[in-house]
């Protein structure tokens, strides 16, 4: 049991950790936009940055590769605040991103190069306040944060062998309760302490004889 706790527990946290580290991807349907572009003959222009500006001169969106290798598209308003950015790591990573009118993100959406794919919306004060996270195993999970200090205060998730798992957690971000329904149809509820250790536990009762 604690083998499988410590892994549903892992990750609902990702699905917090993974989508607040802006790596994640716009997961276009269909054919790619570079691909469409591609088909077409048309003349090319080349350039290390590219700044779009409005009837008044001000900078409305800007195309640039950063000194990391990092490929990026960014969209401003007319106050001049950074307000969505499309972007491609040198490892393949790419990540979807808004901002509200203070420069803070509010909702990240991507892919990591490893597989991972997912989102994160966050509060006005900066704090993560969900995420939802599934990894190239087949593993899915969301998670609720607390709004004051972003840490995980409930999850479900459902591993890729079908078993779905729901966890709630204290404020200081610690394992308080489980209920797990294994792949065969057994489930149990678990009660932890503030230390971890279990509290009570059951297992729903036998159907009656017939």
């Amino acid at each position: 049991m604690k083998e499988r706790r410590n892994s549903i527990y892992i990750l609902l946290v990702l699905a917090g950790s993974f989508a607040g580290g802006v790596v994640g991807s716009y997961l276009w349907s269909g054919q790619s936009v570079a691909m469409a572009a591609a088909a077409h003959a048309a003349k090319v222009m080349k350039a290390q940055k590219f700044v779009l500006v409005d009837s008044k001169g001000d900078t409305r969106a800007v195309l640039d590769v950063a000194s990391t290798g990092t490929a990026f598209i960014a969209l401003y308003d007319l106050q001049g605040m950074d307000r969505a950015d499309l972007r491609v790591d040198q490892d393949g990573g790419s990540s979807l991103a808004f901002y509200d009118e203070a420069g803070k993100r509010r909702l990240v959406a991507g892919a990591s190069a490893t597989g991972r794919a997912g989102f994160g919306i966050f509060g006005t004060n900066g704090k993560q306040l969900a995420g939802l996270i599934a990894a190239p195993t087949g593993d899915v999970g969301l998670t609720l944060f607390d709004s004051e200090s972003g840490k995980a205060r409930a999850g479900l998730g459902v591993s890729a062998n079908g078993s779905p798992a729901l966890a709630l957690f204290d404020k200081q971000g610690y394992d308080r309760a489980e209920l797990h329904v294994s792949p065969k149809g057994k489930g149990s509820l678990n009660l932890l302490d503030e230390n971890g250790k279990p509290v009570t536990g059951s297992t729903p009762p036998p159907p009656p004889a017939q």
